[in-house]
């Protein structure tokens, strides 16, 4: 399951100091604060209200700074990259991350133009004594030689504990002790409209410091595994693998993305919440990975349109595309067309947050899954499977046929018209035209109005629709049925499925006339 986002960039620009932001207190422990804290005073005055600064607000962050400096590091990486091809993230495909290889023409003396060695610079934070560091998993993934740097200018050889690809996170060590440190906070979170503090190395100035507000929490901005914290602290490239702080120095998200047309900071940042942050370091200093629980299903968010089309008011959850043959859902009777709205008696009502709540599942354990088919409610019991890495499930979003599909289907001049779509059998002459797999069933799509509500969601010659609301659909009178149905019930749309490059995608189409 993946999603584009346009415009958030992640990362580190290499060669050019790239640095992740680094936040970090020294081995004191700073007591929690009054986790309510006091009301902020109102002074009124004859012309307007005026408020006075809460107690306990800083007029300087600079004692907090001064704490938590010493822990802050430059992670600094040499790796072998590829220079035609851009890093990206899973979960958050598309966008582009900064790599400007060393040495003239882009590489090295002797070394193979296409993977010239890259110098990127990243940051992190101590939190442990013993020398465990947290960054970014983006800044050492390819790393070949990690050298980290600390506040006073020491230098050490560092290794991968672990990494995790989900929530873009890794682990680091270098060898010692007495290092100063500092621990996640998971109690005491901050509410929207609290200070927060960002310190770290953007455009390789080391040791910034930024400081602003928490804008919101649970944003979605991709499907990963993450709910963020979004911050209005400035944060740039090279930011990415440290901390954010609140006004008492205590660890509170760690900071990984921003939204930026143009790649600077404009004041919108991303931060992994530091209960999320603390419990994948943990599983990655125990046994260097992490793993998942997975049902082998493709989901997708179940829309307020798409209840419309199904006559389900604003029921919202996750649809089921495909299950794996084979696999954990398959064995267990999930089908596709299927809208799962819990589990284990925990709502979920977008694809992110079935994702997050089945991931908390070990292999072997059982997930209730309550779904709604064909207009009724039942329970599905899953038996939880072990998530792959998400390089192994980017592999395989590729498709079964990764061949290209040819340009022109065969004349098909009498094919039956649904919704300004012109629907063709799914023969072997098709199959051919469009590159098809065999395992694929429906009707293809051979041609479609440029008016029409298909073409403006996107639909193309060569897509074939497999569903139709609950109904399977193997002949264009299937579909043409349904959306007969769905006009004597006064619904204003029909949901179908569509299958492209083996992969199917449910969209609600609007019925015309």
């Amino acid at each position: 399951m993946t999603s584009k986002k346009t415009g958030y960039l992640l990362g580190a620009v290499a060669g050019v100091g790239v640095a992740a932001a680094a936040l970090a207190a020294t081995d004191m422990r700073i007591p929690h604060a009054d986790r309510a804290g006091p009301s902020m005073p109102l002074i009124r005055t004859a012309t307007a209200p005026v408020f006075a600064p809460p107690p306990g607000a800083p007029l300087s962050f600079a004692d907090i700074f001064d704490q938590v400096s010493p822990a802050v590091v430059s992670v600094n990486v040499t790796s072998r990259a590829d220079t035609n091809v851009l890093r990206q993230i899973p979960g958050l495909e598309g966008l582009p991350f900064g790599i400007i290889p060393r040495g003239p023409g882009g590489g090295e003396e002797g070394e193979e133009e296409d993977l010239p060695t890259q110098l990127s610079a990243g940051s992190g934070f101590f939190i442990s004594a013993d020398g465990y560091i947290v960054t970014n998993n983006h800044v050492v993934e390819n790393a070949e030689e990690i050298k980290v740097v600390l506040k006073d200018e020491r230098e050490f050889d560092a290794e991968i504990v672990g990494r995790d690809e989900a929530t873009d996170l890794a682990v680091i060590k270098i060898k010692g002790s007495n290092f100063p440190y500092v621990s996640f906070e998971n109690d005491a979170v901050p509410r929207v409209g609290d200070w927060v503090i960002a310190v770290g190395n953007p455009f390789g100035l080391t040791t910034t410091a930024t400081a602003g507000i928490v804008s919101a929490y649970g944003r979605d901005i991709g499907e990963t595994f993450v709910d963020f914290i979004q911050i209005d602290a400035p944060i740039n490239r090279g930011n990415s693998g440290g901390p954010t702080f609140d006004i008492y120095g205590r660890v509170i998200g760690v900071n990984t993305a921003i939204f930026s047309p143009s790649g600077g900071s404009v004041g919108i940042g991303f931060a992994i919440p530091a209960a999320t942050a603390d419990s994948i370091t943990k599983q990655l200093i125990a046994g260097g990975k992490v793993t998942r629980g997975y049902i082998g299903a493709t989901i997708q968010n179940y829309t307020r349109d798409m209840a419309e089309a199904q006559g389900l008011g604003d029921q919202r959850g996750a649809i089921v595309s495909d299950t794996v043959p084979g696999g954990p859902s398959a064995r267990a009777g999930l089908q596709p067309g299927d809208i799962i709205i819990s589990v284990n008696g925990a709502e979920v009502e977008t694809s992110s947050e079935l994702t997050r709540e089945v991931a908390k599942a070990s292999a072997g354990d059982v997930l209730r899954l309550q779904v709604i088919r064909d207009g009724s409610r039942r329970t599905v019991e899953v038996r939880s499977g072990v998530r792959p890495t998400e390089s192994e499930l980017a592999a395989n979003d590729n498709g079964p046929d990764g061949s290209p599909r040819p340009g022109q289907a065969p004349a098909q001049p009498n094919n039956p018209e649904v919704l300004g779509m012109s629907l063709a059998p799914l023969d072997d002459a098709a199959r051919r035209a469009f590159g098809i797999p065999a395992n694929v069933r429906g009707v293809v799509i051979a041609a479609l109005e440029s008016s029409s509500d298909a073409a403006r969601k996107g639909l193309r010659r060569g897509d074939v629709i497999v569903r139709a609301n609950s109904r399977t659909v193997n002949a264009a009178s299937d579909l043409a049925a349904e959306v007969d149905a769905a006009r004597k019930a006064g619904r204003p749309s029909v949901l179908i499925g569509v299958n492209r490059d083996g992969r199917t995608l449910f969209l609600p189409l609007d019925i015309e006339g």
